[in-house]
């Protein structure tokens, strides 16, 4: 029997970089984690130590910082496809290279020129795969933190019999939300639709009288998708961060809904996929994608 290398790939995790634009006294900040993935014909690298085709993750770090410099970083799904396609187009051995690119937001203090603070919202990010035959682009957000205090119910749900959950008409519904979208075609205006998407789906979490989280999901999907037609899906991944009502029967006071217990664990994880049934292929985009269904 014969023992054969399997699925791999290298590349350097989370390279932080500060972009300060200085083109006028107005400055400007861009704060980006890059990660980049290789995968190509790097197999006697690993069954014989053989580097002669293997780029050094120290170079794909320095590709990053001079490409923040060269090609800049105004939108993190340009620069991100900038760098993809440069392995891909130049480095011989490499046939997919992928690209994670977070940003972390900064907000000016007052109207100052070159002084920030950081933002402390979610954070934006984008994954952009690369081949010999495209590439795919992948835009989104983690850790919105959302919070509705009524609104909420969750009732008419199986039981067996080890179930001990109540119903209930009226709860707390929060989440930390995580939400990937796949363009069908890139938009001239990245930040624009990402700002845009942002705004649907809070509005509809905030506005639909939720029956599940579960419905909640994909109402915000089929709202994005809807109010942004090149978007061929949406992928949404949600822990139920619990609010349970506290007792305070014992220091004789009444609790009508007003004082909560914040259990972060364990949770209930739901995840929701809104595509159009006549979407374009993902190609490799969601390939090895963490977390999602």
């Amino acid at each position: 029997m014969a023992i054969v290398l399997g699925p791999s790939q290298y590349g350097k995790a989370e390279n932080r970089i500060v972009r300060i634009y200085r083109d006028t006294p107005r400055h400007e900040i861009k704060d980006v984690t890059v990660s980049t993935t290789l995968r190509g014909d790097f197999a006697e690298a690993y069954t014989v130590g053989d580097q002669s085709r293997v780029l050094p993750t120290d170079s794909q770090k320095q590709t990053c910082y001079a490409f923040a410099k060269s090609h800049g970083i105004d939108q993190i799904e340009t620069y991100a496809l900038a760098l993809a396609r440069h392995f891909v187009d130049t480095i011989g051995p490499v046939e997919l290279a992928r690209v994670t690119v977070d940003e972390h937001a900064w907000v000016r203090v007052g109207d100052h020129d070159h002084t920030w603070v950081r933002a402390g919202q979610e954070t934006r990010t984008t994954t952009v795969t690369a081949d010999g035959s495209g590439a795919w682009v992948l835009s989104g957000f983690r850790d919105l933190v959302l919070l509705k205090s009524t609104g909420s119910r969750f009732e008419g749900f199986l039981e067996d019999e080890y179930t001990v959950l109540e119903p209930t008409t009226d709860r707390v519904m929060a989440t930390s939300l995580a939400a990937w979208w796949r363009p069908a075609q890139s938009p001239a205006d990245f930040g624009a639709v990402y700002d845009g998407v942002r705004a649907v789906m809070t509005r509809t979490y905030a506005e639909l009288e939720s029956l599940a989280l579960q419905q909640t999901l994909f109402a915000m999907g089929r709202a994005a998708l809807e109010a942004y037609p090149a978007l061929a899906e949406v992928r949404l991944s949600a822990p139920n961060r619990h609010h349970f009502l506290y007792d305070l029967a014992p220091f004789g006071l009444e609790n009508r809904g007003e004082v909560f217990h914040a259990d972060d664990r364990p949770y209930g994880l739901i995840q929701a996929t809104a595509a159009r049934d006549d979407a374009p292929p993902a190609g490799p985009a969601w390939h090895d994608f963490p977390d999602l269904p």
